[in-house]
């Protein structure tokens, strides 16, 4: 199974808050609900697809508080049944519960049991947010793919996909398209260290 990590980001790479200003205002970030000005048609399609891939999804524990809080609820949203259906993956190390099920809760040494998972049949363990998850993985050589969605936006602060001094990777673009509302979607497979 492919790990893909899909993931919102601004022009300075800042992957915090992109639903709404209460989504996400750890560390005082103020400057949340930055990406939902850019949505169009195009770009559900382009996530629609995307989703229509994934066996299993995987979460770091703040990105998977907000989704189990929120998709039980949104039953209507095309979306819905595959995120609410799928079995999901927790990495955690202070969850000892996780309700929106189906969930298993990773904890111990997660490289190894995230690699356990990508040797199980399937298609895509897909990442939705949860960037420190994300830079973990890459950094442990288990990340296949990237597909980074940037917003022509800058916040100027907040939690960022790759940090200054976080781990290199090699990257070699596999696609990238452009929607009417201006997000620019870029895929990328990983190659290893630059």
């Amino acid at each position: 199974m492919q790990l893909v990590v899909q993931e919102f980001l601004t022009l300075d790479r800042v992957s915090q808050g992109p639903g709404s200003p209460e989504e996400d205002t750890s560390d005082g970030f103020t400057r949340g609900g930055w990406f939902v000005p850019h949505l169009d048609e195009e770009f559900d399609r382009l996530v629609g697809t995307w989703l229509g891939e994934a066996d299993v999804f995987l979460f770091g524990r703040r990105t998977y508080e907000n989704f189990a809080r929120d998709w039980p609820k949104m039953t209507d949203h095309p979306f819905a049944g595959i995120l609410n259906g799928l079995p999901k993956y927790v990495a955690s190390h202070s969850l000892t519960e996780a309700d929106w099920n189906p969930t298993t809760i990773l904890s111990g040494d997660v490289p190894a049991q995230v690699a356990e998972l990508k040797r199980q049949p399937g298609r895509e363990m897909q990442i939705h947010g949860s960037a420190q998850l994300a830079q973990f993985l890459l950094a442990a050589g288990l990340i296949d793919t990237l597909r980074l969605v940037i917003a022509p936006v800058v916040v100027g602060q907040g939690r960022r996909l790759f940090p200054d001094g976080g781990a290199p990777a090699g990257l070699r673009l596999v696609n990238q398209e452009t929607t009417p509302r201006g997000l620019s979607v870029h895929v990328f497979g990983t190659t290893g260290l630059p």
